[in-house]
């Protein structure tokens, strides 16, 4: 038969799941939606098949760790979250029945694997708005003068980890330090009636395994900075339009299907050779776990349904957390940068927990480059 189920590919395979999506992700093997279930995909047996062969070879291990590092097997063991079946979990708790009733600081301690609930205060000085600015300075001013983090023992870890997010809540959610930081954020922006939203996204933006922002968090630990550093590290490459500034890519195509329609806008868009921004994700072939999550709790604005009606009618993919995030915004009108601070504040939890890890393993994040530049020079013949 031309498809596969799930199950048949990765009996082929041998492979674990993400394996499977990674490779479809990058256009090894074809999928298409499930006719007798949407949310599930079949693979195009041919390209199982010619993978299956190639791998019952033994491949260079330069190649594989090439591989593992785009969209590959993890390539760090680590007990914070992992996402299985198309379900996101934190220490082995389901993140989408989490945000039905917890909070970020909530949410924090169970990262962080801490008994004890945290109080994330603010300090002295706090903003009158959130401030990506005002975090990132303040997270600069920390790092020369907070302690290395190797050598140190987790609870001490964990006390910094604290101090740490009291300093990232006086740039990003400014506001009483007897309020839960959602009904602060929300507060702020004088949205009250978006709190139980910004509760939601918080909870489920809160880690996402070994992604980009994650890693490097990881690697600056790995090296012994401070823990601060690490989280500094994580908040730079969160900016970057393929991670948590993908928002921005979904608001003018908001703004453009504004104008001309939510179908032409996305055929303008797949006319260009670009992808649709917001659509599908490698770890959910059947739908991002999270978007469905918080999607389920807000109205968004009615072009936002008619992206998403179309965009999932013409490519096949669901819309992601990104998309979520940022329709969630345009519902309660927040700020233009409201998604990225709710990404910000919620993921220095994770940063930190991943930090913490990192530095209990005690190892040093160096992979080897594999040379492609010029010849060589030797001397002598």
């Amino acid at each position: 038969m031309p498809w596969l189920t799930a199950e048949e590919a990765l009996n082929r395979l041998g492979t674990k799941p993400q394996t499977l999506y990674a490779n479809v992700s990058r256009g090894r093997i074809r999928a298409k939606p499930d006719p007798s279930d949407p949310r599930r995909s079949l693979y195009y047996t041919a390209d199982v098949t010619r993978l299956a062969e190639r791998h019952a070879g033994r491949r260079k291990i330069e190649i594989v760790a090439a591989e593992a590092i785009q969209w590959g097997d993890p390539v760090l063991p680590s007990a914070v979250s992992t996402v299985v079946n198309g379900h996101l979990y934190y220490r082995g708790i389901d993140a989408a029945k989490l945000s039905e009733y917890a909070t970020l600081e909530e949410t924090a301690a169970l990262l962080w694997n801490n008994g004890t609930p945290i109080n994330i205060a603010t300090c002295g000085s706090e903003a009158s708005i959130p401030s990506m600015a005002a975090a990132f300075s303040a997270l600069a001013a920390r790092v020369p003068q907070d302690l290395p983090s190797l050598g140190r023992s987790l609870p001490a870890l964990r006390a910094e980890a604290q101090d740490i997010m009291t300093t990232i809540a006086s740039a990003l959610a400014p506001g009483a330090s007897d309020l839960p930081l959602h009904l602060r954020l929300a507060k702020s922006w004088r949205r009250p009636e978006a709190s139980d939203a910004v509760r939601r996204a918080l909870v489920l933006l809160a880690d996402h395994e070994l992604n980009a922002s994650a890693f490097a968090a990881r690697v600056t630990a790995s090296a012994g900075a401070t823990l601060s550093a690490s989280v500094l590290s994580g908040l730079a490459t969160l900016t970057g339009p393929l991670h948590g500034g993908a928002w921005e890519a979904v608001a003018t195509l908001s703004e453009t299907a504004s104008r001309i329609g939510a179908k032409q806008a996305i055929r303008r868009i797949l006319a260009q050779g670009s992808r649709l921004p917001a659509f599908g994700h490698p770890l959910y072939p059947d739908g991002d776990i999270r978007a469905e999550a918080l999607l389920a709790h807000i109205t968004p604005a009615e072009i936002f349904l008619e992206i998403q009606v179309a965009g999932e009618a013409m490519i096949g993919e669901r819309v992601n957390i990104d998309f979520a995030l940022t329709a969630m915004a345009e519902r309660f009108e927040l700020p233009q940068d409201a998604p990225l601070v709710i990404f910000a504040l919620a993921r220095s939890c994770g940063w930190l927990a991943h930090a913490m890890e990192q530095v209990e393993s005690g190892r040093l994040i160096r992979p080897r480059a594999r040379y492609t530049g010029p010849s060589i020079e030797t001397s002598g013949a």
